[in-house]
């Protein structure tokens, strides 16, 4: 078995590699179990992001079939696909969100990532009221509808954002319901709930991210700009 691999954290979301001594601790409670699952092993993992500005702590759990050693009749680990796997931090694999992005915007795409697995309706009515508020927030469309505040984004972004956001109106149950308030909850799958989250995280680093740092951008070049000035009028520089 390899003593490292690749690891995407979940927090800063840095490509690394874990080197297994020094970032990665596991460890595997055997059970020979008389329930349905037979002889099962709880699989437990710590993870520390090697990045110095993040070393924020991933912690994991899956619990799988286990293996025996014939020859002593004994068990001595897992294998196969898990049975059952958890993250217990983070509670979700949602993007860290800046403060600047309003409160009950942040608090709706949260528990939707967090409860995605556990009820995908639920995270897909959160997600939708997620993106009709962000609308209305970044862009001051108010209508009646998330389906008409989706028409009224055309002409104000470009093409192929107002492409994306339209398009949920085709998946399944998601666009049979656009024309209902956001909080009716649909039935819908995982995959299906993913996308709208894919796409609110998009919606997140184009609408909010990209443009504070854009205008942090220009404001440090603004600033710069004057503070020469104020060296050329005071003589300070020619």
């Amino acid at each position: 078995m390899s003593d490292s691999f690749n690891w995407t954290c979940p927090y800063c979301k840095t490509k690394t590699t874990i080197f297994k001594r020094t970032n990665f601790s596991s460890n595997i409670h055997l059970y020979a179990s008389s329930s349905k699952f037979a002889s099962i092993g709880l699989v437990t993992s710590f993870i520390v992001c090697p990045n110095p500005d993040c070393r924020e702590l991933v912690i994991e759990a899956g619990l799988y079939h286990a293996t025996e050693d014939t020859n002593y009749h004994r068990l001595d680990g897992v294998s196969g696909e898990p049975i059952l796997k958890w993250t217990l931090k983070p509670e979700s694999s949602a993007m860290t969100l800046p403060d600047y992005i309003p409160k009950q915007i942040s608090e709706d795409y949260y528990e939707a990532c967090r409860i995605l697995s556990l009820s995908p309706k639920a995270s897909a009515t959160l997600a939708r009221r997620c993106l009709q508020g962000m609308i209305r927030d970044f862009w001051g469309v108010v209508k009646g509808s998330l389906s008409e505040e989706i028409k009224g984004l055309q002409g104000k972004i470009d093409v192929s954002t107002w492409d994306s956001i339209d398009s949920i109106r085709s998946i399944g149950n998601i666009g049979a319901h656009m024309e209902k308030d956001v909080n009716t909850i649909i039935d819908i799958d995982e995959d299906e709930a993913g996308i709208l989250i894919k796409l609110l995280e998009e919606l997140f680093q184009d609408w909010y991210i990209s443009k504070h740092d854009k205008d942090e951008r220009h404001q440090n070049i603004i600033a710069l700009s004057a503070a020469k000035k104020s060296l050329k009028a005071d003589g300070k520089i020619p």
